[in-house]
């Protein structure tokens, strides 16, 4: 059983280019290079070893993160890596780090929102790593209500100097990553308060230890707010508590691109149009979107490769036993994820594109697309944290008992991942906001103001209000245009519905409240058809490759009829389709499963996932499981000893008594 390629035989099965599938999932030839180069550069440095972090103790933990971020950043130098390749090589190190805010939200937060001097003075010192800032909004009381934080900045004119200060215990600054222990800077958002007027939040760039022995500054206190979720994962990083008390920064600390105060004490909006913000956040759940692609591919690349190697029942007088991944149930709960995972990348693919499209209008002065961009982006990032921390669970429960083991892999990733459900805006809330998106696009049809982009569908209300889907057999379930129909009705007769019943409250807001969770399902109905109808759209582009299309399109239709069948109580209340049509959407979903089962392993091979990457014992390439499971376990610390540091103070008595006692 040792060595060799255990997977071989499955790999010779695909029936399409898996090179070619690599480059369409990496987005480009170009992208793949990088990505596979620097994968591998990181995979075979003994310096990012990553397979004892679930036994190291937190202080150990953490000073090895620091270790590996020194050393990625030696080595980024070193090799003069382009921003792409170093943001690459830290995506590899797979370990969340001060690094990951220092890059992805205080360089954006001051690129975005400060003045061009701003830019000029701070993003040298960021780029240098001179200064290392974290993102400080979040409060003890206050997360996803931004506009309820605490903390203030009050100006002085006498001085021209702002004073930061917590008022409250809640006001304290609570969850920034890269706080608790390394950062000397952080853009704190404050309420500011000129003249005894609040102006509401804006951001501060304010200093909060020394650069000469890393000690709080004065007025400043400041540390780690404790163990988070699961062995290793997300406690590499210093997730911190910070509070002021009544400390001065320079007028010229606040962020000023969008509005600013004088000399005078006077508060001024710029000419830069106050949406520029919301690009930033644009690009930054756009961001997110595309990590949850790489980490749900990784859950189903390591459920896949082990559903294929483990086998349980089914044999007769002792032969072999059943793949595990033949059994029709392993298939309809594994293949949708799988499916999942490719829709999620080339919605990501599509909302890099939209990011730029924004970028160019707000650039332009054209605000038309924002609202839609804005609910687009809240919508998937919500729809796809949600799935992809549901999918990591999911797959190690498709990895039977073995995926209870931190060599597995599973648990540290969904510890690391479950997160994202709540950080950049929590999941319901952001549902709640595509809603309130939905309600006014509806309040608005027949008016001047026509839906654009994602919601162009709502222009065909009439139709899809009355229109019955036309599937007669299954393959017809097969075509882009039923699918379509299906999903557009389905999600304009829930938002329709809910508008309806919203009218009939006097008050709005009450009416909002009480039907919140209709509002949040509806959402939900649009935010799929999003995902569902872009999958569609890249498939009408051209992509080469001998068989890799016609895989896409059975992912696709898998990914579409999957929803349909999970669905399948809104699709039927809203008399999108029949019972029958509902049957035989089922029947062609079961066959499209027996279609992907001799492609599995080929289709998570294109991922191009190292093992180091991977970090699993299970997910292997070459599926030699169970003598490295074995192996594994020796390597715990538990096992240095033969007989346990204890069991003379603690088990021998127990077993000496036992033995005393005996003839009672």
């Amino acid at each position: 059983m040792e060595g060799g390629d255990h997977l071989a035989s499955e790999r010779k099965k695909a029936n399409f280019d898996v090179d070619e599938m690599k480059i369409v999932w990496a987005g480009s030839r170009h992208a793949f290079e990088i990505s596979d180069r620097i994968a591998r550069l990181v995979a075979s440095d003994l310096a990012f070893r990553k397979d004892n972090r679930t036994m190291l103790s937190r202080k150990e933990l953490f000073k090895n993160t620091l270790r590996k971020a020194a050393y990625a950043w030696k080595r980024i130098i070193e090799l003069r890596l382009t921003e792409e390749e170093a943001s690459k090589l830290r995506f590899y190190v797979d370990e969340p780090a001060f690094t990951d805010l220092h890059w992805g939200m205080f360089v954006p937060a001051i690129k975005g929102q400060g003045t061009e001097e701003q830019q000029q003075k701070w993003l040298p010192l960021a780029y240098k790593m001179q200064i290392i800032g974290c993102y400080a909004q979040t409060e003890l009381g206050h997360g996803s209500n931004v506009q309820g934080l605490e903390t203030t900045a009050t100006f002085d004119p006498q001085t021209d100097e702002f004073i930061i200060n917590s008022p409250t215990l809640t006001s304290s600054k609570w969850w920034p990553g890269g706080l608790g222990k390394v950062s000397t800077h952080a853009v704190v958002y404050a309420r500011l308060i000129t003249d005894g007027q609040d102006h509401g939040v804006h951001g501060f760039i304010v200093q909060l230890r020394s650069l000469d022995d890393h000690l709080p500054l004065e007025g400043i206190t400041i540390g780690d707010i404790g163990m988070k979720f699961g062995n290793g994962a997300y406690n590499t990083m210093d997730n911190g508590v910070l509070r002021f008390d009544n400390v001065r920064i320079p007028r010229n600390q606040m962020l000023m691109r969008v509005s600013r105060v004088t000399r005078e004490g006077k508060y001024v909006h710029s000419n830069v149009p106050r949406q520029l913000v919301y690009g930033t956040m644009v690009f930054v759940r756009q961001t997110i979107v595309s990590d949850a692609s790489c980490a749900l591919s990784r859950a189903v690349c390591i459920a896949t490769r082990y559903s294929a190697v483990r086998r349980q029942f089914g044999s007769q007088k002792g032969g072999v036993e059943t793949q595990v991944i033949d059994y029709k149930t392993q298939q309809s709960r594994l293949f949708p994820l799988l499916a999942s995972a490719y829709a999620f990348r080339f919605v990501g693919e599509w909302l890099k594109w939209l990011y730029t499209d924004v970028t160019e209008r707000l650039q332009a002065n054209d605000f038309s697309t924002l609202p839609e961009a804005h609910a687009c982006t809240a919508g998937l990032k919500s729809l796809t944290t949600s799935a992809t921390a549901d999918a990591i669970e999911e797959c190690r429960k498709l990895c039977g008992g073995h995926g209870y083991l931190c060599s597995s892999g599973l648990p540290e990733l969904f510890a690391v991942y479950v997160p994202a459900c709540t950080y950049e805006g929590d999941n319901i809330v952001l549902l709640l906001q595509v809603a309130r998106f939905l309600m006014k696009t509806v309040s608005q049809l027949g008016s001047d103001k026509k839906p654009v982009g994602t919601t162009a569908y709502f222009l065909r209300v009439e139709h899809l209000m009355q229109c019955s889907s036309i599937a007669q057999k299954a393959e017809d379930w097969l075509k882009p245009s039923v699918i379509l129909e299906a999903f557009e009705a389905r999600a304009v007769r829930m938002s329709v519905a809910c508008a309806q019943r919203l009218s009939k409250f006097a008050n709005p807001e009450e009416g909002f409240l009480e039907l919140s969770a209709d509002l949040v399902e509806a959402a939900v109905a649009h935010c799929q058809l999003i995902v569902v109808s872009k999958f569609i759209e890249k498939l009408q582009q051209n992509i080469p490759g001998k068989g890799v299309k016609k895989q896409l399109e059975i992912l696709c239709n898998i990914y579409a009829l999957f929803l349909l069948h999970k669905h399948l109580g809104d699709f039927l209340s809203t008399g999108v389709i029949s019972s029958k049509q509902a049957s035989i959407a089922n029947d062609q979903l079961r066959s499209l499963y027996s279609q992907v089962r001799p492609n599995a392993i080929a289709l998570v091979d294109a991922f191009n996932y190292t093992d180091h990457f991977l970090g699993s014992v299970l997910g292997r390439y070459d599926g030699n499981v169970y003598p490295k499971l074995y192996e594994e376990a020796w390597k715990d610390p538990l096992n240095d000893s033969v007989v346990p540091d204890g069991f003379h103070e603690y088990i021998r008595p127990m077993l000496k008594q036992q033995l005393r006692n005996a003839r009672l």
